[in-house]
Formats: C-alpha cells, sequence, structure tokens
C-alpha cells in the first residue's frame, strides 16, 4: 500500500531545503512519484543531461531537464495568501476528504 502525500500533481509549492537558488521559492508540480516520495517541480533542481540524437532532439547534445526533489522539501502554498502551510484533510460536501490549508482554513482546489 502506498502512502497518502500531501502533494498532488498541478499543486503550487514553497521549497523550503535544497540548492540555495532554489530555496525559498514557488512553483507548480508537474510529475508525482509516490513509491519514491520524489516530486518534479517547474524549473527547479536542473539538471544537465547528456542525449544521443534522437527524434525529440534531433541533434542529440547537453538538455537541462528537471531533477525530483523528495516531498519532505516541498511545502504546499497556502491559496490565500502564498505563504507555506501544512496540509490537513477534513470531510467535505458529500462527505469526501478534502485537503485545506492549516494556515488560513481555505479548500485546496
Amino acid at each position: 500500500m502506498s502512502a497518502k502525500l500531501h502533494i498532488k500533481k498541478g499543486d503550487t509549492v514553497y521549497v523550503i531545503a535544497g540548492e540555495s537558488k532554489s530555496k525559498e521559492k514557488t512553483g507548480r508540480v508537474l510529475e508525482v512519484d509516490v513509491k519514491n516520495q520524489r516530486a518534479i517541480v517547474e524549473g527547479f533542481n536542473m539538471v544537465k543531461k547528456h542525449t544521443k540524437p534522437n527524434s525529440a532532439h534531433p541533434q542529440g547534445g547537453i538538455i537541462e531537464q528537471e531533477a525530483p526533489i523528495h516531498i519532505s522539501n516541498l511545502m504546499l502554498a497556502d491559496p490565500k495568501t502564498g505563504a507555506p502551510t501544512r496540509v490537513g484533510r477534513r470531510a467535505g460536501e458529500k462527505g469526501k476528504l478534502v485537503r485545506y490549508a492549516k494556515k488560513s482554513g481555505e479548500e485546496i482546489k
């Protein structure tokens, strides 16, 4: 059974740890790897990758792409203020669990 994560694809997150140029900035989650508890955040943790020529990159060479960041280094950005916040779960309409920001109490879509 996989663990329930506080971050989903499309969320705006605040990077709380890592390299100094990425720390304390916000970005959008592109992908979440639940098994390894990692997420790829747009524009963060950029690495250079050497590639052979292929259909996507006919020239080949060195491309820059995002590398995964462990989710413990990410906090959800509050939808109201944009500040980092912890995430809670509560029953919403129709009894379904919804995520909410603990700082403002605002529901996270």
